[in-house]
């Protein structure tokens, strides 16, 4: 089952605005006017789906209900702004059990975010359920970071061996694969990281972070994807889904 998910990544590594990207051209795009998110027929035949379709938040809403003023379209991405004074993670309105997500994001200077998936609503935070890939301004976030908080990583708790995100304020393109205890994070064209929900060694890991007490984090084997609001700005794009049996 994994080489089978391995070449799955690997055959559908990217979705641009309107073919699909190379693993060279994933971060080298910034520049292009963009255009609005497309599936190829190929794509549509292996069961992908866009989450987002480049000018609305249909099929997304915001944790809990909150209100919110911070999230906003803008020239094809999801725009989480800096100033807001109304704060809320965006999430689907769908769940997921088995899938991989391909999207693609960039920070400002010095920002912080994250996508977390198997998110339920029945706790007051996302991260009280969701399992998190990490998406930060490595070099100029202000605070102390560990290296199990470095961009692509399972947030507190499993680190990536080497950083390979973009600068700030250039695009990467991300992956994400969960299937059963199985989890890949991919970024800009490479696997980074790979670990097993509930396994000995995550247990161990989970015990040894700020997750020790939580007690339903990555407990659920189905959830929402979540687009973390941390009060910084981030933008994601291209964000696409296909899941797995």
């Amino acid at each position: 089952m994994k080489k089978r998910i391995l070449l799955l990544s690997v055959a559908a590594l990217a979705f641009s605005c309107s073919t699909p990207k190379t693993q060279e051209s994933a971060v080298d795009t910034v520049a292009s006017v963009p255009a609005l998110p497309a599936l190829t027929d190929a794509q549509k035949a292996e069961g992908w789906k866009l989450l987002f379709d480049g000018t609305t938040t249909t099929g997304w809403h915001f944790f809990k209900g909150k209100e919110n003023n911070t999230w906003e379209v803008q020239d094809g991405a999801l725009h989480c702004k800096a100033e807001a004074d109304k704060r809320a993670d965006l999430i689907t309105d769908g769940e997921y059990t088995n899938f991989e997500l391909s999207f693609d994001w960039k920070v400002a200077k010095g920002s912080n975010s994250g996508v977390m998936f198997h998110v339920t609503e029945e706790f007051d935070e996302p991260y009280f359920s969701g399992p998190e890939y990490q998406v930060i301004d490595d070099a100029n976030y202000p605070g102390e970071l560990k290296d199990t908080q470095l961009a692509a990583a399972n947030y507190d708790m499993h680190a990536v061996p080497t950083k390979k995100a973009a600068a700030f304020g250039e695009w990467n393109s991300s992956r994400l694969v969960v299937n059963g205890s199985h989890v890949e994070h991919w970024l800009n064209g490479e696997q980074v990281l790979t670990y097993e929900l509930w396994s000995d060694d995550w247990t161990k890991r989970k015990n040894g972070s700020k997750w020790k007490d939580v007690k339903g984090y990555g407990m659920s084997k189905k959830g929402k994807i979540d687009l973390q609001d941390h009060g910084n700005e981030v933008w994601y794009r291209n964000i696409a889904i296909k899941e797995l049996p």
